[in-house]
């Protein structure tokens, strides 16, 4: 029975994980219509992005240990159910406040599903190569899905007001969730393994302290003494965090994985893929709209080169690597990925081919190191191991997009504040100074020829933010893949590592 519905079974966690995936770039194109609609300062948009990504990161470690003690299909049938109600919540959010907590409540239903996804593959196909070729699916899926967003969302809100990019979810939900009651095989899970839910709290605190200290470093008027305090709680419940885990029989993460240095490669590269694609997709959507002009269906179909040839590079990178190796691949699509980034940013301004052309460039070569830091770290851990493996690659990919939203979010932000400088005699809130949307939505008090000098004030800063903002992603991509490839011992195909941890 498990046998021949091992398909359908892959088809019901595809599904779930593109929802989950999806929903950390669906805002994008809907940021700039929910931002006027709730009046939400930038800094609560930034909370209204980056909150899905921090708790999910957070929650990883601590569910994924717990779909081991409990069993994965129950966890994942119950983080369905959450995930609905949430994005229930989220699409009738009537403040930010509100919307904010219905994300983080998003979070924790991702987070539920997430490591059971993987778990539930390995347990289904027993065939080495339908394994390795399922989880290649799982991977194109994840970067794929995270780059399609924004053209989902500028889809629906092309037709529908921006609560509609959550409402979505409730349907397929649904569909899923009867599905995988009758259709995911049940295993029992491991009664003695223990569930650490004050590591996940430690490791969740600590995430969260370290980027409100960098989103609050990069206001306009920041508060330092709120920075220190956050910046001193998330360094020290890090530090707990890893203390608690090294004393631990039976640890959260296992920090000795990490002296596999295959292993420490995708993680880093995984980190680095996903940091680079969710931060790049935020900046490149927004200024398709608030700079070009663009329809929110028209900036998600203009980026739509990217999430296509994520998933075709997905199913390609997992048939090369075991000819070539996981470690070339990592660094080669690295590279390419860079590449395509700073082709972008040599020629946004001309015409629509080259920038479609580097987009495809960049989106192959995410896909294709996303694809392949899957299966360095899933193959180069113990066999006995794997439910951890994949919570830490999850945690790996969740945390990059964290970090590229604050990251490359708060240098955009800085850099646009520092590029904004206006003329004497045009008064104009000061909130116009901390971002593009802000700065449009002053001009609706402005006679049309005021409106029409911020408007072109506020479209040059934020060109400046955006060009800093692609050097700095091109760099990170580049110097990654030279330091993957300065690293790499002699080169060995990933199923020959894989044998070696069955």
């Amino acid at each position: 029975m498990h046998s021949r519905n091992r398909w359908l079974v892959l088809a019901i966690l595809s599904s779930a994980l593109f929802l989950i995936v999806i929903d950390m770039t669906v805002l994008y194109t809907a940021l700039p219509r929910l931002t006027h609609d709730l009046a939400a300062s930038a800094s609560e948009k930034l909370w209204i992005v980056n909150a899905y990504a921090l708790v999910v990161a957070g929650l990883l470690p601590g569910l994924g240990a717990l779909g081991d003690r409990l069993g994965h299909k129950g966890l994942f049938v119950a983080g369905l159910v959450v995930f609905g109600i949430a994005s229930l919540g989220a699409a009738f959010s009537p403040t930010p406040s509100i919307l904010i907590a219905a994300r983080a409540l998003l979070a924790a239903g991702a987070a539920m599903m997430m490591p059971a996804t993987l778990s539930i593959i390995r347990h289904t196909f027993e065939d080495e190569h339908e394994r390795s070729f399922a989880i290649g699916i799982w991977a194109a899926v994840a970067s794929g899905g995270a780059a399609f967003g924004p053209v989902v969302g500028g889809l629906l809100l092309e037709y529908f007001w921006w609560g509609s990019v959550f409402l979505i979810n409730v349907p397929i939900v649904i569909v899923a969730l009867l599905l995988a009651v009758a259709v995911i095989p049940h295993r029992d899970g491991n009664s003695d393994r223990p569930w650490d839910l004050i590591g996940s709290i430690q490791i969740m605190i600590g995430l969260i302290g370290i980027a409100y200290t960098i989103k609050e470093v990069s206001k306009r008027l920041p508060s330092y003494e709120a920075a220190g305090i956050a910046a001193v709680a998330g360094v020290v419940f890090l530090i707990l965090f890893v203390r608690r885990q090294r004393r631990s029989t039976v640890p959260l993460v296992d920090f000795n994985l990490f002296r596999n240095r295959r292993f420490a490669a995708g993680v880093v590269a995984a980190l680095i893929a996903s940091a680079a694609l969710v931060g790049l997709e935020l900046v490149f959507s927004q200024r398709l709209q608030l700079v070009v002009g663009l329809s929110p269906l028209q900036a998600g179909l203009f980026i739509l080169p990217i999430p296509v040839a994520a998933f075709i590079a997905g199913p390609l990178a997992g048939l090369a690597l075991p000819r070539i190796g996981s470690d070339r691949v990592l660094w080669t699509s690295l590279l390419m990925a860079g590449l395509g980034t700073t082709g972008f940013l040599l020629g946004y301004q001309a015409g629509a081919v080259l920038q479609i052309v580097a987009f495809a460039i960049l989106g192959f070569g995410i896909g294709a190191a996303m694809t392949a830091a899957s299966s360095a770290i899933m193959f180069n851990a113990p066999a006995d191991r794997a439910g951890m493996a994949a919570s830490i690659e999850e945690v790996s990919y969740e945390l990059g997009g964290a970090i590229g939203i604050a990251v490359l979010g708060s240098l955009m932000s800085a850099v646009y504040r520092t590029s904004f400088v206006l003329p004497n005699g045009l008064a104009v809130a000061e909130s116009a100074q901390d971002s593009i949307d802000e700065a449009l939505l002053a001009t609706e008090a402005l006679t049309p020829e005021a409106a029409s000098m911020l408007v072109h004030l506020a479209q040059g800063a934020f060109d400046s933010a955006f060009n800093v903002v692609l050097a700095a992603a091109a760099a990170l991509l580049l110097a990654t893949a030279v330091l993957i490839a300065l690293l790499a011992g002699p080169n060995q195909p990933a199923r020959a590592t894989m044998k070696n941890h069955q």
